[in-house]
């Protein structure tokens, strides 16, 4: 709908429409009979909407019209490349992404503007179609989702291409800049910033002061519903008088939901509408009066009916502070916030009493009766009853109730407790996961507890972290029984003759009772927070160790390094060469670069053409013995063999023109490829291939061999230095089996340092594949930086094999990544949206926060390791 508003229109390729297609399939086909979908077809929606076309006239024709696509879509795939063409040019057929023909049904009834009424169709028939759990035989939810297809189905949907959005998704510049306006402070939780393994610190509960941290922009901005937080009620002009020598003034009330809490916010008006003035607007004496309240704060609300208003709530946190009273407008609106407050905390929370449902209504208040006043000698029978009109509601969290459990030291179990020999492990649910308490932690010190709980954090366990209780090599497990007295005269009086003690006679005190039960929670929460990170941690171990060197080098000892390698350390270096050990230069490099002037002495060094510690006269031979390429074929002729001089020439020729082709379009608009250095870019090209015919030239070696040419300026040693890097880059292309590997590396390295941006990519279409890096990892980064880019990414590549990483260029593409990722989830992008993304991008990224980024992301897992 925004796309629509903003540009009059919506492309028929936009991922916006995969994704609504997507999300009504899966609702009209929630509950289906499985005879409405038939018994046989593996395409349900296309049955559902036939059988409803037999019945009703709109279905009928959208059934038409979509069988005549998928017949043409059928009869284009079984035709050769070439008739596929002229097939499509005569009969208009569009061309169409898998996703798009997984969702035809669905996306041409949008597209022919009938979806909502084959959708209102179901509903009306519902009985007919889906069992009784079905989301379309709900009487309230049915209605609204066929409501809620009438504005797509009202939109404009075109093919068209316009000259600044091809896909008229926005632009990777409009992204960019949208995420800087909202991002105006650095996120706390960015990746870099993150703590090891993903677990994430619990901040303490957010409080009023909190919103000072945050721009008045991005507070106005958090009241919107968006990727990261759900709007549940939101009602403008609820009054609050925020001291006793004010008056009550408006603001806008509003709830929203993320995973983890609800929040209840009050933002006076005049923030609101920025009336204030600009310069004044984040100091504004308003903010002081602006609330942010966490719903898991509250404990009680205390509804009033007015007649002179709509009603008043007051909230009563847990500390029993109640908060300024809330009054609502006239109308229904107190109880449309409780609906919608109850509606909220479900699953795991209630109201206490609960709303009523009423047919035709909705939810109403309980008929709760007035109690009459204590002393009052009039019967109930004798007065008219009348029904409650102020109401405590209490908040509960049934599921939590049972967190805190007593359970048994070890040495207070009878022996009957046991079987067999071996002792049961004891389980409960907490918080939605299980948990199994060891009994011997219970005699580790004190002391150790505060470890723990750093070590643990509260991590989310998953089935496989659990101790199997039959193969475990712990010592033992609790067992639930009862708890020992701690009353010294219970404690002498054992058990009776009725059995065994049910625990102390006396009364224990809640405050001690308390204190126990937190003491072991923490302690099994620190113990398996623990556990699974020394798990999590051996799994690092074996998919990451082999990606770094496990020696950490420091970016300032010996000296600082942010320099980079100089003009100055350089010429030091070449009068003496023991005055710098090469691994110093390369830790130069690595962590600074090359001063620019020197680049075409030291990357004969880097490449290997010369070794460090060559006297001049020793680069000299080296350099004069080197292959300078082929001038002719009689040389090829003179090497071969009568019977396979002919299938050479051949495959060289193909190579030849190959070769020619690319030369011809590599990098056109740079200022070095004149004709000359272009004829240049040729002939080592063509030199190398003669000595690889084997391999022969593969589209793609040209932007490899560019560069070097442009800072060495010389075919021989050029092409030897060319040599040299092709040992590594051969095994990227298809006839090597690198690229695999690469994708797999990156699988693990997000998979374990960004889970959150793993599992989007895992959501959205399942890219974890990373075939968008393939260009990326082929060409080193040629294409996607510019020129002096690319010379201070390569460089650092080749000084990392002993630095850091032989894998560096991993670490680069996931900075490459990580530097987007707060766009990437903001926008919810798939693989499409991704790729169109990044070549949008391409030759505009800030070249040297990626490195420092990718630096960072080695150390973190050489610490990782380590485990430090």
């Amino acid at each position: 709908m925004e796309e629509s508003v903003t540009r009059k229109f919506v492309h028929e390729d936009s991922s916006h429409i995969i994704s609504f297609c997507a999300a009504v399939e899966a609702c009209v086909l929630h509950g289906l009979k499985r005879r409405a979908a038939g018994f046989l077809r593996s395409n349900k929606i296309a049955a559902l909407f036939m059988k409803v076309g037999k019945s009703f006239p709109p279905a009928e024709e959208l059934s038409r019209k979509v069988q005549d696509l998928e017949q043409l879509i059928e009869n284009v795939r079984n035709q050769s490349p070439g008739v596929q063409e002229s097939t499509r040019k005569a009969s208009k057929l569009p061309s169409l992404s898998p996703q798009a023909i997984r969702h035809l049904w669905i996306r041409t009834a949008l597209f022919e503007k009938v979806l909502d009424k084959i959708v209102l169709h179901l509903v009306e028939n519902s009985s007919k179609y889906y069992e009784k759990e079905a989301l379309l035989m709900d009487p309230v939810d049915g209605p609204i989702l066929a409501s809620l297809l009438v504005g797509p189905c009202a939109l404009e949907y075109t093919k068209m291409k316009t000259a600044d959005h091809f896909w008229t998704d926005p632009s990777a510049d409009e992204l960019v800049q949208r995420h800087r306006i909202h991002s105006s402070h650095c996120r706390q939780d960015s990746p870099t910033k993150r703590p090891a393994l993903c677990i994430q610190k619990r901040h303490s509960s957010g409080s009023m002061d909190d919103r000072l941290s945050l721009s008045a922009r991005d507070y106005v901005e958090s009241l919107h519903q968006n990727s990261r937080a759900t709007l549940l009620y939101g009602k403008n002009n609820v009054l609050v008088q925020p001291r006793d020598d004010m008056e009550s003034i408006p603001g806008y009330l509003s709830l929203h939901q993320t995973a983890d809490v609800m929040t209840l916010k009050w933002t006076p008006n005049q923030l609101m509408n920025g009336s204030v003035g600009d310069l004044d607007y984040e100091k504004s004496i308003y903010w002081d009066y602006a609330m942010t309240i966490r719903l898991e704060d509250i404990v009680y609300l205390h509804c009033h009916q007015q007649v002179d208003s709509g009603g008043t709530v007051v909230l009563v946190s847990q500390d029993g502070i109640q908060r300024p009273p809330l009054r609502f407008p006239k109308g229904g609106h107190l109880l449309q916030f409780l609906s919608c407050l109850e509606n909220g905390l479900l699953p795991h929370g209630q109201l206490d009493p609960p709303l009523w449902s009423q047919r035709g209504k909705g939810k109403v208040f309980p008929k709760l009766k007035k109690r009459s006043p204590q002393g009052s000698s009039e019967s109930a029978s004798d007065k008219e009853e009348e029904e409650a009109t102020d109401y405590v509601f209490r908040i509960l969290y049934p599921g939590l109730q049972s967190e805190f459990v007593v359970v048994n030291h070890p040495s207070c179990l009878p022996s009957t407790s046991t079987s067999a020999g071996k002792e049961k492990a004891w389980m409960r649910r907490t918080s939605g996961r299980v948990v199994v308490m060891p009994k011997w932690s219970l005699s580790l010190p004190e002391a150790t507890a505060p470890l723990l709980v750093t070590l643990g954090s509260s991590p989310h366990l998953s089935p496989q972290d659990l101790v199997d209780t039959q193969t475990s090599t712990l010592p033992s497990m609790w067992q639930p029984g009862t708890r020992k007295s701690s009353c010294s005269s219970c404690s002498q009086s054992g058990s009776t003759e009725s059995g065994p003690s049910n625990g102390c006679n006396h009364e224990r005190a809640p405050l001690k009772l308390l204190c126990d039960n937190m003491k072991y929670q923490i302690l099994s929460r620190a113990f398996y927070g623990w556990l699974a990170y020394c798990r999590h941690l051996s799994t690092v171990r074996t998919h990451l160790s082999a990606l770094v060197n496990h020696d950490i080098v420091s970016p300032s000892v010996p000296c600082s390094a942010s320099q980079g390698l100089t003009a100055e350390v350089w010429e030091m270096f070449l009068q003496d060469s023991t005055s710098y050990e090469e691994k110093e230069l390369l830790r130069l490099v690595y962590f600074g670069g090359v001063q620019h002037e020197i680049r075409k002495a030291v990357w004969p060094f880097l490449l290997g053409h010369y070794r460090f510690g060559m006297s001049e006269a020793e680069r000299k031979q080296s350099s004069q013995s080197g292959s300078s390429g082929p001038q002719n074929l009689t040389r090829l002729q003179s090497d071969s063999s009568g019977s396979t001089q002919p299938e050479l020439l051949d495959m060289y020729t193909v190579n030849l023109h190959r070769i020619e082709k690319d030369v011809q379009r590599c990098d056109r608009n740079y200022w070095y490829f004149s004709p000359a250095n272009l004829e240049k870019l040729r002939n080592i090209m063509c030199s190398y291939v003669w000595h690889h015919i084997d391999i022969g030239y593969v589209q793609g070696m040209c932007d490899l061999l560019a560069p070097l040419l442009v800072i060495l300026d010389d075919e021989a040693i050029a092409f030897s230095c060319f040599t040299e890097l092709m040992k590594r880059m051969n095994q990227n292309f298809p006839h090597g089996g690198a690229m695999d590997t690469h994708f797999a590396n990156m699988r693990s390295l997000i998979q374990i340092l960004d889970s959150e941006l793993f599992e989007l990519m895992h959501q959205n279409g399942d890219y974890t594949h990373f075939y968008f890096c393939y260009r990326w990892f082929l060409l080193d980064f040629k294409r996607e930086l510019v020129y002096n880019d690319v010379f201070s990414v390569w460089e650092t590549i080749w000084a990392a094999a002993q630095i850091s990483s032989s894998h560096y260029v991993l670490f680069i593409a996931l900075a490459l990544v990580e530097v987007y990722r707060d766009i990437i989830l903001e926008n919810n992008m798939d693989f499409t949206d991704i790729i169109k993304f990044f070549n949008e991008m391409a030759e505009r990224h800030n070249t040297q926060q990626v490195l420092k980024l990718a630096r960072d992301l080695v150390y973190k897992v050489q610490t990782l390791i380590e485990n430090k």
